[in-house]
């Protein structure tokens, strides 16, 4: 089961990560941050390595509404809506899980639920049932990195399941084939999963 969901990168220049991640470029140089919805170069720096979340939240809103929000904008609803933190000094609590799944309820209609703990057997399920799945993950998962060290800190969106592996689109992934539809066995899954999530749905 393989779900033809709209890949979105975190940033608006999906083929600019590598240089991103490894400080080349700056994610403020992003030719294309206006789309961002950002205000300004600085704000983009600061949203779009906080992001992933939202590039989730967009290929969910493309699959089902047809529509993809600016990033920043929805990471500025989802401030309002207690999803995220923002402390005075820069540091951001979240993306925070119940209130997030309230706000995609809410404010899209959208089927949406948190749950933790939340087992492979369950993701592989609820894939397979017609559902996206957000997992906590390390986000060395997109080079399936042996050693990570530890779980989770990053979201990806489940998009399909078989008996072998799952299929994630990663809003940090690089595009020599680890952004869309990814492969990662479920063998190897554990390194990087913390066993929860978000299980988003179709409207009702």
């Amino acid at each position: 089961m393989t779900h033809q969901v709209p890949y979105y990168s975190q940033w608006e220049s999906p083929e600019l990560v590598p240089d991103i991640l490894d400080g080349t470029v700056r994610a403020a140089d992003d030719p294309l941050w206006e789309r961002s919805g950002a205000p300004s170069e600085e704000e983009y720096e600061y949203w779009s390595w906080r992001l992933c979340g939202m590039a989730c939240l967009r290929m969910a809103l493309d699959y089902w509404w047809g529509v993809a929000p600016a990033a920043v904008r929805l990471a500025e609803e989802c401030v309002a809506a207690g999803a995220y933190v923002r402390h005075p000094d820069g540091r951001l609590d979240g993306l925070i899980h119940a209130p997030f799944a309230t706000y995609v309820r809410e404010r899209w209609g959208l089927q949406a639920e948190a749950r933790g703990p939340l087992t492979a057997a369950e993701v592989r399920a609820e894939v397979t049932g017609g559902r996206l799945v957000m997992l906590s993950v390390h986000p060395s998962i997109r080079t399936l990195d042996p050693a990570p060290p530890r779980q989770g800190g990053h979201l990806v969106l489940a998009v399909g399941a078989g008996e072998d592996e799952l299929l994630i689109h990663n809003p940090s992934g690089f595009p020599d084939g680890s952004q869309q539809f990814a492969a990662v066995p479920w063998a190897d899954l554990e390194r990087f999963y913390a066993g929860r999530g978000i299980v988003l749905g179709p409207p009702d």
